[in-house]
C-alpha cells in the first residue's frame, strides 16, 4: 500500500518515455512450437541459463490485448510453422485471434507452407497468405497405432494388463498384436469429431457451405500456382513483400512493447480468483518437470508430473485463504495413479465446500484428469479437448522369458502367497488375475458413483459413456460430462460470477506454501537431472496401486 504511489509515478514516467517514437504498424509473432496454456512455473536459478521460457497462450493473449488497446498499431502478422499443437490449443489461439480482430485490428496469417493445424488457425485470420513455391499440404486427420506385442515376444518381453473394458486401450500398443475393433471405433469417432471442427472453420473462413469445405479438404494439396484459384489461400507473397502489401512497418513484439504504454498499476486488494493447475501425469509424490526440455518427447516418464503431495498442499492453502473468493482449476492431464487422484479430489472437495471451483480443461483431461475435475461446480472444455476415459487398467511388463534368452538365471525366495503378484517373472495366474480384476472393478465402481454424483446422473448412465471411452469436448458436452465449451477466460468469468465478484476482479495463480500444512510429513527431496527425473517417474508409476491412464490421440 505504501509503495503504490511510487509505482504509479514510475508508470507515468515510463508511459511518457514509451510515447516518444512510434511502434511498428504491424507486430509479427512466429509460432513455431507448441504453446503451453499457462506460463511455466518459476525455475531454479541455475536452470535459467540452460533453457529459455516458453511463450504461453495466456501471455500471447496479454500481448494481443495490449496491441488491441494501442490505436497506433494496425494489426498482427502470424508467421506459422508446423508446430504439432493439439486441436484444443489451436482453438485457444483462434479465440485470441477473433478477440483481436473484434478490437479493430487486422490479423493475417503467412506461412511457407500449411499443414492441417496451422491452416485451421489461419482460418481465424482476415487473410491467408502463402509464400511463393509454398503449398497447402494435404488437409485432414489420421492416426497410426503401432502394436508391439509380437515384436516384444521375440525378445522374451510381454505385457499383461487387465482393463475395465476393451475401450480402455492405453496399454494396447504393448499388450496387443494389432488394433482391436474397440480401438478402431474409438479413434474413428474422435477423428470424425476433429474433422468436423476443421470443416466448420474452413466453411466460415472461405465462405463455403459444408459440402464446399469438404471438397476443399479432399482436393488438397494445393501448390502456390493454384492455391488462390482454388480458394485455399488469398494471396501468394514473399515475406519481404509483406510491409508494402500491408502498408506499414513490421516489427517484433519486443520492438513494439518498448513504445507501448502498459496498464496503470492497481492496488489489487480485496477478493480475487485463485488459479490452480494440475498438469502432467498424476503420481503419488511431488510435482515436477524435466529441468531441461529434451529435443524429443519422452512418453509418460518424461512428461510433467502432478504429484499429490504438491497439489494437496496447494489446495489446503487456497481453501484457507479468505481472500480467494473462487477458484479456477486448470487440468491438462491424461491421468495416472488412482490413489493420487483420490487424494487430490478429497483436498479439492474441501476447497469446493468453501468457495466455487470452476474447472477448465486443457488439451487433455481424461481418466485421472477427469477424476480430479469432479469437485468442480462447472466444467469447461474446448470442442477438441480429449476427456472422459472414465475407467481403470493395471498390469505389468513380463520379462522372465527375456532373461532366459540371455541365459541369465534369476531365482527368488518369497514368503506370502501373493507377494509376487506384481513380479515381472511371469504373467498373472488365474487366481492373481481374479484379485486384480476385483481391484479394478472396485475402483471403477467408485469412479462411476463419483461422476454420477457430481454430474447428477445415474451410475448406469455414466457406465454407458464410461468403460474407458474417450470423447472430444463437444462430444462430452452432449453426454453431460462438461457444462460449457470455452477456455480459460470463460472459466475466469464464470468463477467471478459464481462468487459475486466484479468483472475486473484480479486472478492470481496460487503457488505452493513455504511451510507444509498438516497433516503431512516432510517429503524426500527429488533427484535433479534428466536421469534422476525419469527414474523418479518410473518409480512413481510402478508403485501406483492402479493406473487410470488414457492415451494421447493425434
Amino acid at each position: 500500500m505504501i509503495l503504490f504511489p511510487f509505482r504509479y509515478v514510475w508508470w507515468l514516467v515510463s508511459s511518457v518515455r514509451r510515447a516518444i517514437g512510434r511502434p511498428p504498424e504491424f507486430v509479427v509473432f512466429v509460432l513455431e512450437e507448441n504453446l503451453p496454456a499457462l506460463p511455466d512455473p518459476p525455475r531454479p536459478f541455475w536452470q535459467r541459463f540452460v533453457s529459455r521460457p516458453r511463450l504461453s497462450v495466456k501471455e500471447l493473449g496479454e500481448r494481443f490485448d495490449a496491441i488491441g488497446r494501442d490505436v497506433r498499431i494496425k494489426g498482427v502478422v502470424l508467421h506459422l510453422r508446423s508446430a504439432g499443437m493439439p486441436m484444443a490449443t489451436l482453438q485457444d489461439l483462434r479465440e485470441l485471434v477473433t478477440r483481436l480482430r473484434k478490437s479493430g485490428k487486422r490479423v493475417v496469417a503467412w506461412a511457407p507452407f500449411y499443414t492441417t493445424g496451422p491452416y485451421y488457425l489461419a482460418c481465424a485470420c482476415d487473410e491467408i497468405l502463402l509464400m511463393p513455391t509454398g503449398m497447402v499440404q494435404p488437409l485432414g486427420f489420421a492416426s497410426t497405432g503401432v502394436f508391439l506385442a509380437d515384436g516384444l515376444a521375440r525378445f522374451g518381453v510381454g505385457a499383461d494388463f487387465i482393463q475395465i473394458s476393451p475401450y480402455k486401450t492405453a496399454a494396447d500398443p504393448l499388450a496387443k498384436p494389432k488394433m482391436t475393433p474397440e480401438f478402431r471405433e474409438q479413434v474413428t469417432w474422435l477423428l470424425d469429431s476433429q474433422h468436423g471442427e476443421l470443416v466448420s472453420a474452413i466453411a466460415e473462413s472461405r465462405r463455403l457451405d459444408e459440402a464446399g469445405a469438404r471438397d476443399l479438404i479432399d482436393g488438397s494439396p494445393y501448390g502456390d500456382d493454384v492455391a488462390v484459384e482454388k480458394h485455399a489461400a488469398d494471396r501468394v507473397v514473399g515475406e519481404e513483400e509483406l510491409p508494402s502489401l500491408l502498408g506499414g512497418r513490421i516489427g517484433t513484439w519486443e520492438q513494439a512493447a518498448g513504445k507501448m504504454r502498459g496498464p496503470a498499476p492497481s492496488l489489487q486488494r480485496g477478493k480475487y480468483v485463485a488459479l490452480m493447475r494440475i498438469e502432467g501425469t498424476i503420481i503419488d509424490g511431488r510435482s515436477g518437470r524435466l529441468p531441461v526440455q529434451p529435443p524429443i518427447d519422452i512418453p509418460l516418464v518424461g512428461e510433467d508430473r502432478a504429484g499429490d503431495l504438491s497439489v494437496v498442499q496447494l489446495a489446503r492453502q487456497v481453501a484457507a485463504d479468505k481472500r480467494a473468493a473462487a477458484v479456477v482449476l486448470y487440468v491438462n492431464s491424461r491421468g495416472g495413479s488412482s490413489t493420487a487422484s483420490e487424494a487430490m479430489r478429497l483436498a479439492l472437495n474441501v476447497v469446493a465446500a468453501r468457495k466455487p471451483v470452476v474447472v477448465v480443461m486443457g488439451a487433455v483431461a481424461g481418466s485421472g484428469g477427469y477424476y480430479v475435475a469432479t469437485p468442480g461446480s462447472w466444467i469447461i472444455a474446448r470442442p477438441s479437448t480429449l476427456t472422459g476415459s472414465i475407467g481403470v487398467l493395471t498390469g505389468k511388463i513380463v520379462t522372465g522369458a527375456m532373461w532366459q534368452k540371455l541365459l541369465f538365471n534369476r531365482e527368488t525366495i518369497a514368503f506370502g502367497d501373493h507377494v509376487l503378484l506384481e513380479n515381472d517373472e511371469r504373467p498373472f495366474s488365474e487366481e492373481e488375475r481374479a484379485i486384480v480384476r476385483a481391484d479394478i472393478n472396485r475402483i471403477y465402481r467408485a469412479f462411476l458413483e463419483l461422476v454420477a454424483s457430481a454430474r447428477k446422473m445415474t451410475s448406469d448412465e455414466v457406465d454407458a459413456i464410461g468403460q474407458g471411452k474417450v470423447w472430444t469436448g463437444r462430444q462430452a458436452l452432449e453426454r453431460k460430462l462438461v457444462d460449457q465449451l470455452g477456455g480459460l477466460e470463460d472459466g475466469i468469468l464464470k468463477a467471478r460470477a459464481l462468487a459475486g465478484l466484479p468483472e475486473k476482479a484480479p486472478i492470481r495463480e496460487a503457488r505452493g506454501p513455504k511451510r507444509l500444512i498438516p497433516p503431512l510429513a516432510e517429503p524426500v527431496p527429488s533427484v535433479n537431472g534428466w536421469f534422476g527425473y525419469m527414474l523418479e517417474s518410473l518409480k512413481a508409476l510402478a508403485n501406483a496401486p492402479a493406473l487410470a491412464v488414457m492415451e494421447y490421440w493425434p
